[in-house]
């Protein structure tokens, strides 16, 4: 009965502010990045690397799921685990369609006000025109997805199917892991990936990006603990800057085909176009390494954690749901204001700057707002000697 035992190493008890920084820096580079034509989008991570928030929302994701189920799992055993988890699925699903409605209904009231019928097919609703009724059943099977809506229907299916990886995961956390690679490169070599609504595939294709999704579980479950020598090793650090350099100047060239024609077609074919559907090796590699550099560099109790500076994007991790469902609806509304504005520098600016205030303010709020649903504490008893005093 080895296998029942848990061999698993469970996090500390305690909030991880590290989860809730970066979270909040993938929210709100996922903001910018979904507003084309936009030069502020130049500062997130896509365009000095293979990976990109999406990748850090993932992983975050998988790391959080175990964070906080695996012990009541644990200690209340797997079925109510399982039911806490199904709890959380639903509450993704209902923000995912609530921000799908008002997405497409956006969407086709600009449409029809503006009298802009390229804009139907830009942000793929096409399909609400020619059969309205079909199209909205298949968004609620997560088939039909608008542009820029495919992060929360891959977010609902890994974690719906979580429960039973993170059972095996307590117990084999290494073979859990490997099972992953080996799955996410069959689905590479074999070309696995769900159907899309009316035609395509799933653009985060869930049998690729699961890998993502279990990595950070694994590091939660101690496979980072694990690792320190290898994390901690000169080598390494040295194998990861240099990688992260690779990284940025292929990049680069795909950026700028000037550059990009300064180096051979078979090695700038092999890194451009990006592939995200799939979740190249490269990508998930460049990942890997921003990981043990993070945690060779930013320890959990780091004191820039405290910083203010650092405050408004802590709370945006810690209401993550909220700010991205806000963050996806404004990307759009900040797309639109561009398309039909003159779309200068100041105006880039100040979409940005405005959506991410909004998205802060969205934060502060319910976070505010949950403070005023707790009772309050009573004061504490007076001694009996004050009391008689009094």
């Amino acid at each position: 009965m080895a296998f029942l035992n848990v061999s698993a190493t469970l996090p500390e008890k305690g909030r991880d502010l590290r989860l809730d920084l970066f979270r909040g820096v993938a929210n709100w580079a996922i903001f910018l990045d979904h507003i084309p034509d936009n030069v502020v989008n130049w500062i997130t991570t896509r365009n000095y690397g293979f990976s990109d928030a999406a990748d850090l929302f993932v992983f975050i994701s998988g790391y959080t799921a175990s964070f906080v189920y695996a012990r009541m799992m644990l200690e209340r055993g797997f079925i109510v685990g399982a039911t806490r988890l199904t709890k959380r699925v639903w509450q993704l699903y209902v923000a995912h369609i609530i921000l799908f409605v008002i997405y497409i209904a956006s969407i086709s009231y600009l449409a029809l006000r503006f009298g802009d019928s390229e804009m139907i097919n830009e942000f793929n609703v096409a399909g609400l025109v020619d059969n309205a009724t079909e199209t909205l059943r298949q968004g609620l099977f997560l088939r039909f997805k608008p542009l820029n809506l495919d992060v929360l229907p891959l977010y609902i299916v890994l974690m719906g199917l979580f429960p039973p990886v993170l059972w095996f995961m307590l117990r084999k956390p290494d073979l859990t892991m490997a099972l992953s690679i080996v799955l996410w490169l069959a689905a590479r070599q074999f070309g696995w990936n769900l159907t899309a609504y009316p035609a395509g595939q799933w653009y985060f294709n869930p049998y690729c990006w699961q890998v993502l999704f279990v990595f950070g579980a694994w590091c939660a479950m101690g496979g980072a603990r694990r690792s320190m020598t290898l994390i901690n090793s000169p080598i390494t650090l040295w194998l990861c800057l240099g990688y992260m350099l690779f990284a940025l100047i292929m990049t680069m060239a795909g950026r700028f085909p000037t550059f990009g024609g300064m180096f051979p077609e078979w090695l700038f074919s092999a890194f451009n176009p990006n592939d995200k559907t799939n979740l190249a090796p490269y990508r998930f590699l460049h990942f890997v390494v921003i990981v043990i550099l993070v945690i060779r560099f930013v320890p959990k109790d780091w004191p820039g954690l405290e910083w203010k500076v650092f405050d408004p994007l802590i709370v945006c991790g810690q209401q993550s749901l909220a700010v991205f469902c806000v963050g996806v609806f404004l990307s759009f509304v900040g797309h639109f204001e561009l398309s039909m504005s003159s779309g200068s520098l100041f105006a880039q600016l100040f979409v940005s700057i405005a959506g991410i205030a909004i998205m802060t303010t969205v934060a502060y709020y319910i976070s505010w707002s949950k403070k005023q649903d707790k009772p309050l504490k009573p004061p504490p008893a007076k001694p009996a000697a004050e009391a008689k005093a009094a």
